[in-house]
Parts: C-alpha cells; sequence; structure tokens
C-alpha cells in the first residue's frame, strides 16, 4: 500500500486486491467479504478509501452489500448478467474499471491534481495536536466544521446566505440524493430535467419513482427556454434539475440572460429548482456570471455536489444545501447512520479556510482546460469528417456527434474488441436521446497511445456508417 500511494491511487491497489477475492468465488456459494474497518487495518489505508473500491465493485454488479452485514461476492452467473450488452451502462462501468482497457470515458478532474497526500498529511497533523480527539460520533449529517465551511463558500449575500444547519454531508453523492428524494416523498412526482445528465443521477431519479421527463440541449447546450415554458405550464412539474452554470456533460456556458429567464420561470410557477453543482467549480472563464442558485428563489432552491470532484478519492463525500425539511432531513441522515471520519472532516474543513482549495481549483482548472483542448485538437486531426465538437467552457469531458448517422453500440463494442472504452450519449438519457453523440475523456494513466485509439476510432466510425 505504501509503494502504490507514491506510484497512483491507493483505491486502485485495494481495488485490484478486491477483484482476486471476487474472482476466486465459486458457482453456488456467497462468500462474504473483509469489513471496511478489517480491510483498512489489513492494508494500512483509509476507511474512505476502502469504500470507494467497494462503491466500484458494486456499481460493476460484482457485489452486492446487505444492510447490517457487510458486502458480499456477486457469484459468476449473476456478474455475467451485469456485464450483457443488454446493459449498456453496466457493461460501459465494467470495462472502464478494468486495468487493461484505454479509458476515453472518465472524466474525473481530481485524476489530475488530487489533493489526497495534503489531506493525509493535515489529518496526522490535527491527531497529533490532539491524540485523544475522537470528535463528536453523534453528527449524523456530517461534521458540524465541515458544514460551515461549506455554508460559508456557498454564501454570496445577506439575502442568497447558508449556515451550517443548512448543509447535509453523506458518504457519497449517490447516497445523499437518495436521502433527499425519499425525505421530500417525491415518489410519483414530475421532475424536469436537463438533457445530456449525468446518468448517475438520472438512475437515482428513476429508482426513487419519479416521472422523468427530459428536455434536451440544443447543439450550442442552451435550453429551448420556449419549451422549458411550455413544459412549465402544461405538467405538474415539482422539482427542476439544472446545472450551476456549466452544462455538463456538454460543457457549455449557460448565458446570463437564459440564467435570469429560468429564474423568472421558476418563480412564477413555484417550481423547485434542485441546481447540480458537480462541475460548477470547472469553469474556465474569467468572469463566468452569476450561479443560477444566485438568481432563482432561496425558498424553493436545493443544492448538490461532492467533495471528491475537487479533492480526490480519500474524500468520497457528497452534499446537500436546502434551508427547508430539516426535520425529515435529518431523521434520514440519522436512520441511515453515516460512518464518516470525524478527523478527515475536519481536515477537509481546515483546507477550505487555509484558501487551500482555492489554489488547488485554480491549477486544477488550468490543467483540465489544457489537457481537454489537447485531447479536443488530437480529435480534429484524426476525426475531423467524422465527429464535430465545440471547445468545452467548462467541465471534464468533451461532448461529441457523429457528421454521418452511425450505431453508435456497434461502435461501442467493436472499439472494446480493441480494448478502447468510450461512452456512448445514449447512457446520458432514460428515453433514449443523444444516440449519436459520444462523451469523451483523456486516459488517466499517462499512456501514449493515444494517437493510435483515435486513428482506430475514426477508422470503425467509417466502417460503421449507416446508408
Amino acid at each position: 500500500m505504501n509503494k502504490q500511494r507514491k506510484n497512483g491511487f491507493a483505491y486502485q491497489a485495494v481495488y485490484r486486491y478486491l477483484s482476486t477475492l471476487v474472482n476466486e468465488v465459486t458457482p453456488g456459494t456467497r462468500r462474504k467479504l473483509p469489513s471496511l474497518r478489517d480491510l483498512s487495518r489489513r492494508l494500512k489505508v483509509s476507511i474512505s478509501t476502502i469504500q470507494y473500491a467497494y462503491s466500484l465493485l458494486e456499481s460493476e454488479g460484482r457485489i452486492y452489500s446487505v444492510a447490517k452485514s457487510g458486502y458480499f461476492a456477486q457469484m459468476p452467473g449473476n456478474r455475467r448478467v451485469c456485464q450483457s450488452e443488454k446493459d449498456l451502462l453496466q457493461t460501459l462501468q465494467y470495462h472502464a474499471n478494468r486495468p487493461d482497457m484505454l479509458v476515453l470515458s472518465h472524466v474525473e478532474p481530481s485524476a489530475l491534481l488530487t489533493l489526497d497526500n495534503t489531506l493525509l498529511m493535515l489529518e496526522r497533523e490535527l491527531l497529533r495536536q490532539n491524540p485523544r480527539w475522537q470528535g463528536n460520533l453523534r453528527q449524523p449529517c456530517g461534521e458540524l466544521e465541515l458544514r460551515a465551511a461549506l455554508a460559508a463558500r456557498y454564501t454570496r449575500s445577506a439575502q442568497c446566505y447558508w449556515c451550517a444547519d443548512d448543509v447535509y454531508i453523506g458518504v457519497d453523492v449517490r447516497a445523499v440524493l437518495e436521502i433527499m428524494l425519499s425525505a421530500l416523498e417525491l415518489r410519483g412526482s414530475t421532475v424536469l430535467v436537463s438533457s445530456p445528465c449525468s446518468w448517475m443521477v438520472l438512475r437515482v431519479l428513476q429508482a426513487a419513482g419519479l416521472r422523468i421527463i427530459e428536455l434536451p440541449l440544443c447543439q450550442a447546450g442552451r435550453l429551448d427556454l420556449e419549451q422549458f415554458k411550455q413544459l412549465l405550464r402544461s405538467e405538474p412539474v415539482r422539482l427542476v434539475l439544472l446545472c450551476s452554470g456549466i452544462n455538463a456533460p456538454q460543457g457549455s456556458l449557460m448565458p446570463e440572460s437564459d440564467k435570469e429567464a429560468i429564474a423568472g420561470l421558476l418563480e412564477f410557477h413555484g417550481a423547485w429548482l434542485l441546481e447540480n453543482d458537480l462541475d460548477g467549480e470547472f469553469c474556465f472563464v474569467d468572469e463566468p456570471g452569476q450561479k443560477l442558485r444566485d438568481l432563482v428563489n432561496p425558498e424553493r432552491l436545493l443544492v448538490f455536489s461532492s467533495l471528491e470532484r475537487i479533492i480526490g478519492p480519500e474524500a468520497p463525500y457528497g452534499y446537500l444545501l436546502s434551508r427547508h425539511f430539516s426535520a425529515e432531513l435529518q431523521r434520514h441522515f440519522l436512520l441511515r447512520s453515516f460512518r464518516m471520519p470525524p478527523i478527515r472532516q475536519r481536515a477537509i474543513a481546515r483546507l477550505y479556510r487555509k484558501g487551500r482549495i482555492d489554489l488547488h481549483l485554480q491549477q486544477m482548472r488550468l490543467h483540465l482546460q489544457e489537457r481537454l483542448h489537447g485531447l479536443a485538437g488530437q480529435l480534429q486531426e484524426h476525426l475531423g469528417e467524422q465527429l464535430k465538437l465545440n471547445l468545452p467552457m467548462g467541465g471534464a469531458g468533451l461532448w461529441a456527434q457523429a457528421r454521418e448517422p452511425v450505431e453508435p453500440r456497434r461502435v461501442f463494442e467493436r472499439l472494446l474488441e480493441q480494448r478502447i472504452v468510450i461512452a456512448p450519449g445514449e447512457v446520458f438519457s432514460l428515453q433514449g436521446l443523444h444516440r449519436q453523440c459520444f462523451r469523451l475523456g483523456f486516459p488517466q494513466d499517462g499512456r501514449q497511445d493515444l494517437d493510435w485509439a483515435l486513428r482506430v476510432f475514426g477508422e470503425v466510425l467509417r466502417q460503421e456508417r449507416l446508408g
């Protein structure tokens, strides 16, 4: 593990170790996997790192969790079902986590520049200063110090302000969204979502039993305001899910006039805004303007984001900001009883208070812009005749559209045969939209065969053209 910390992320080594345990399971048997705490002691890494590796395996369908019992290895027969072509998303996730694949679908900003080592050093310093400090273990919504730091970061004025009691922290974004939807009792309600949208968010909404209406963004990445108005007028929309300013995964910047118009329509129709701020910190424009949340009525506003996107795998936590439903949210967080190291949350809070996060984000944005614009140049060189794309104004990936119709699943499968992974656009929709699009990212392992992969991609696109 110590060697792995120097040469890569600790969770990757844990993931490989757990994969060997899963692969040892024989048909007809069920194997209980080691607990988070046992593995943490044995491998000398944090519980958060173990939990992240387990979440990767669970997303692939290779393991499953049982409440109050732990994790169990999935039987091989079930694992093959999860990897079948019938579920495009699970197939994508499975192959994207294989170490022998060249992955052009990942868009994890912290892979470029992580604060993991800084965080761990600060954590050790806090433990040296307070060797007996264990924190208040009865803070189900997260450590007060970190909640206060996040509230201060989102406060903009005497009208647009947040306090620590408005912030709820969970083990990851998915868990936080699931709790929010349960606490607000939204099952059966109608939610309007801009599309394309994060596949994780879409499937959480779907699993919660919501009726989802997708409003596709135009090629320039803007919302059709007239269609938006018509849907608010004709449908019983209780919740609208939009990005804070950078439309992910397209990477387009929402114009100020659009933000103002959206805020006015939400107020007129009394709809709540659920703002996706996962990529809100990754804008490449020097003066991006106000966030959407700064313009809407704060009495009907919910915001969610992730610390992992900024800090790295050692901080997998998701969080929610809400001025309302405090009793319901607190009750649901208490029922979930998340086990999150208090000392780590305090260390993250110190990073915010000392301005270390701001410095880190400045460097991260420069790295992201450089890598994405470089990738765009290579795509233009090798696939300019097959794909069209716009340079992103922010975010962590590229959104490309085929110039001529292709069968996207066939393209995806043929690239897998060459050990290349891309993300078909249709996984960013529940209604089969964006079939001629692809979300692309840069390889995270420093491999030098990107030119070869793009040449293969272009050849497959030429061969799979329809008509």
